[in-house]
């Protein structure tokens, strides 16, 4: 599976990084930054749950 973030449409309100801190991130402007795209297994489930918490709906899962 691999993350997409579409920093246009994100909000800042940080849910994802409080979910899965290893794979999201908050640039200056508190904007979603990716640290990795290809979450390990472990991570996977945690990806999940943060893309579905994102409120402006700008985080999304591709399949591989």
């Amino acid at each position: 599976m691999r993350i997409k973030a579409d920093t246009d449409v994100c909000v800042g309100a940080g849910q994802c990084v409080l979910t899965e801190p290893a794979v999201f991130d908050q640039d200056d402007d508190g904007f979603v930054t990716l640290l990795t795209d290809r979450p390990g297994d472990e991570a996977a489930a945690r990806c999940r749950t943060a893309v579905s918490l994102c409120p402006s709906r700008a985080l999304s899962i591709v399949a591989d």
